[in-house]
């Protein structure tokens, strides 16, 4: 399965590959998402690093985002375990809960969401009005730290009831979940050659992860950058290299992922007050996109992620030689909340 090439462990990637394309998954749209050359930001940047933009954000179901690929894998696990209720949780705009409340509706599914933050709106928008209008039960607790409890007594409650709840953990942010990124690595692949870095906002875990063992999978030299929109670095490496190795378990590669990724390179410098909040940066740098490329970043996530880019632009930190490809993983919803 793997072979020791002097100090570095390999693994056989046309076996592994096979592995990937044969895990289930449902398949809620035919895509494969564009990437554009966004060289009006580069010159208003003075120059820099070529850059491209993976558009994750045009995924045609349920609003888009890169939530979507992670929730075909999970929801076909849900599938073969027979559920009929998937229960998750977020922040009241949480794209992940939307579109778990999108693929449920898809399924046939009954689905409940657990949100944190202030009681119901009466006009609920962006993201909240979405998961409603996808059928959701949208449930408010008042902390986040609330929120796994409730989840496990939601379920207690339908398994008593003779249902068949599935609990889907924050982002699909599991070894399952970020298999939908490593699959997402070989689309990239097929579209152009490798870019050397890959900017992405990172939370949960499971995109930046994927990327990195897609990297790995794929034959692909290509340093994955993410950058918080709320938690420490330290904390998201750490989910990131879990993950890796659950990934790499499901794959029968056991920790070659873990092993195989040098360093897991995390940014929390941009995070501001903390999630869901606007920085003066992400602000900046929204509205820098709009005006230059006609491209739309949710201020409070995906416009963060763009802040650390351009600012590693306008310091230097890329040659010109290079190329940075940045990955919308979406949010239109929240930018309209």
């Amino acid at each position: 399965m793997h072979r020791a090439v002097g100090n570095t462990v390999e693994i056989d990637r046309t076996l592994v590959q096979g592995r990937v394309a044969a895990v289930p998954y449902v398949a809620v749209e035919n895509y494969a998402t564009p990437v554009y050359e966004m060289s009006r930001l580069r010159a208003a940047l003075s120059g820099g690093p070529r850059l491209l933009v993976k558009r994750d954000d045009l995924i045609p179901f349920g609003c888009g985002g890169n939530k979507v690929r992670k929730m075909e894998m999970v929801a076909a696990r849900a599938v073969e375990d027979g559920a009929d209720t998937l229960i998750s949780t977020g922040g009241v705009q949480s794209n992940h809960a939307r579109v778990v409340a999108a693929i449920a509706a898809r399924l046939g599914m009954s689905c409940v969401i657990v949100v944190n933050g202030s009681r119901r709106a009466h006009r609920p928008t962006g993201n909240a009005r979405l998961m409603e209008h996808f059928g959701a039960r949208v449930e408010y607790v008042a902390t986040r730290s609330e929120r796994a409890g409730r989840m496990l007594d939601i379920a207690d409650d339908l398994t008593a009831q003779g249902r068949r709840p599935y609990i889907v953990p924050l982002g699909a942010s599991t070894g399952l979940g970020a298999l939908g990124f490593v699959r997402a690595m070989g689309e990239l692949q097929a579209q152009m050659d490798p870019p050397d870095v890959i900017v992405v906002a990172s939370s949960s875990g499971g995109t930046q992860a994927g990327l990195a063992a897609g990297a790995i999978v794929f034959g692909m030299d290509t340093r994955v950058m993410g950058v918080s929109a709320d938690e420490s670095s330290d904390d998201i490496a750490r989910v990131v290299r879990s993950l890796l190795v659950d990934t790499g378990e499901m794959l029968g590669v056991g920790r070659r992922f873990d092993e195989l990724v040098a360093s897991v390179h995390v940014d929390d410098a941009f995070i501001g007050s903390g999630y869901g909040a606007r920085t003066p940066e992400s602000e900046e740098a929204a509205a820098l996109v709009a005006a230059t490329e006609g491209l739309v970043l949710d201020p409070v996530y995906t416009a963060k992620a763009m802040a650390a880019l351009i600012a590693y632009v306008r310091q230097g930190r890329f040659s010109e030689g290079q190329t940075v490809l940045f990955w919308h993983t979406g949010g239109l919803p929240g930018f309209l909340a």
